[in-house]
């Protein structure tokens, strides 16, 4: 299904190949249709893969009190800390159509729980347009704690 897309890419997504990229949109393409968006109806889900090769998704969740809603990302990745995960590697993230990028506190969320190399992919509702970047790239200047 994105073979020719991942084929134009394939030098920025080494790690990434079709089964995966499969995998990761169905989940986060799943997620994305239980969004909580009666506010602005815009629809977003994530999906991360985690260190042990496992994926776990996440919608958002709107409030009408805005603040209080949550980002598909950071669903995602508490999915992720609950089930014992420690470290994302990829972050796939599907709304609109196309070019849509974590916010900044949710690319602060991905540094704190992946690193300046963690893959992050952005696809339309449609599935086309895979966009891709590093973490570095995204946010370059991520707060990074020192023990």
């Amino acid at each position: 299904m994105f073979k020719q897309v991942l084929d134009q890419r394939i030098s920025l997504l080494p790690q990434i190949d079709d089964a995966l990229m499969d995998r990761l949109t169905k989940a986060a393409m799943a997620a994305r249709e239980n969004a909580h968006a009666p506010y602005s109806s815009f629809k977003v889900g994530a999906a991360v893969l985690d260190e042990q090769g496992r994926i776990f998704s996440g919608c958002n969740v709107e409030n009408a009190s805005y603040p209080m809603g949550t980002c598909a990302e950071p669903s995602a990745l508490g999915a992720m800390i609950t089930a014992g995960g420690k470290r994302c590697s990829v972050v796939l993230v599907i709304g609109g159509e196309g070019g849509l990028t974590p916010c900044g506190g949710c690319r602060q969320k991905i540094a704190e729980l992946g690193g300046p190399d963690s893959q992050v992919l952005s696809l339309a509702a449609d599935g086309s347009g895979l966009e891709s970047w590093t973490l570095a790239e995204l946010l370059p200047s991520a707060f990074d704690l020192k023990p």
